[in-house]
């Protein structure tokens, strides 16, 4: 079958990855799935596993298959699988996990001890087929396109998990801001939007994304090339601030707004990544804010998310491109030319 295979670390998305022929994947133990790949969301972070940037967090074994966000159709089942069958549709969460350590006993699927992540510490859905587990698919709603849900496996879950996380903080009247209206920030101001009755303030530097963030339910939008963020944080809230930031992008000149922009007690979550955080011990006791760290998210957290998805409550703008388009795609990424999220279709 076809892959799309890492081999060497670069910075040259042009030549991240290759298309390989390589061997269908097997059953080797009763609970494995194998799904037929009909979408694989490209995520920012494949291009921070092209550039090396999860060597020092987790072991690599290359060459490997990269795609986390994956949807399809089961074609075949393990012994003792009964969640599927051959034929269903099905979401794949990007861990599979092992259920017995500590972590999974409490629910906690992205702490577990023996998991293995597609496409970044074991082969992904950039290829045919995709190797998984009846721990790790959820089935699809009739009538749900696998190639449009299939980012949701972790663009969409991962902006989920924070958004559920900043709810809890937030109080009718209260303003969330959502840093980056892009292929994350997009869904998570959405699951803001239906999970709370918070004034919802949208940051970014491009037009149509705050365009884009008005249609989906902001309430304001700023633009930091022509206005001053903090300024009109505090103009909109009364000088109180946010109470949840929602920060899609992760750069240094996102991450240092906290001081400037969480109201006393509020937390800054961090789900971009690339930047630093350098703001002085004083100005977190200062605030009493806090800088809240998000990955991915539970497994029953997806099974909440496709809930939504049926009911039309959190929508996905998609582009979808061919597997041999896949390096195309990683340099469009990087230029910030893909509105919403982009779809591989093997």
């Amino acid at each position: 079958m076809r892959a799309a295979r890492l081999h060497e670390y670069t910075d040259e998305m042009a030549h991240g990855l290759s298309l390989d022929e390589v061997d269908e994947p097997q059953i080797s133990n009763s609970q494995d799935v194998i799904v037929d790949v009909e979408g694989a969301g490209w995520c920012q972070t494949d291009n921070h596993i092209i550039e090396g940037m999860w060597t020092e967090y987790v072991d690599q074994p290359l060459p490997m298959t990269l795609g986390h966000e994956n949807a399809g159709t089961v074609v075949e089942t393990g012994d003792e699988v009964t969640l599927v069958s051959e034929g269903d549709q099905v979401i794949c969460h990007p861990v599979q996990t092992c259920g017995t350590c500590r972590p999974c006993r409490q629910g906690e699927t992205m702490y577990c001890e023996n998991s293995a992540f597609n496409g970044l510490t074991t082969d992904g859905g950039f290829a045919d087929l995709l190797h998984t587990s009846e721990r790790s698919v959820i089935p699809l709603p009739d009538g749900v396109d696998p190639a449009d849900i299939a980012p949701h496996a972790d663009a969409g879950i991962t902006a989920y998990h924070a958004a559920k996380k900043a709810v809890d903080g937030l109080n009718p009247g209260d303003a969330a801001v959502i840093v980056g209206i892009g292929g994350l920030g997009h869904i998570g101001l959405q699951c803001i939007d239906e999970m709370s009755a918070a004034d919802i303030v949208a940051v970014d530097i491009k037009q149509e994304a705050l365009d884009l963030a008005t249609d989906l339910g902001a309430h304001y939008t700023i633009n930091p090339e022509s206005q001053d963020v903090a300024s009109e944080v505090m103009d909109i809230t009364d000088d109180v601030g946010a109470a949840q930031v929602l920060d899609f992008v992760g750069a240094d000149q996102t991450t240092a707004l906290a001081p400037d922009i969480c109201a006393a007690g509020g937390d800054h979550h961090i789900i971009g990544y690339g930047g630093h955080i350098h703001e002085p011990a004083q100005a977190l006791v200062n605030g009493e804010f806090a800088y809240q760290g998000n990955i991915v998210g539970r497994y029953t957290e997806l099974q909440e998310l496709v809930a939504l998805v049926e009911r039309d409550a959190v929508q996905l703008h998609t582009t979808r491109y061919e597997l041999d388009e896949i390096n195309d795609v990683a340099v469009q990424l990087e230029h910030n030319e893909i509105e919403g999220r982009a779809v591989i279709t093997p």
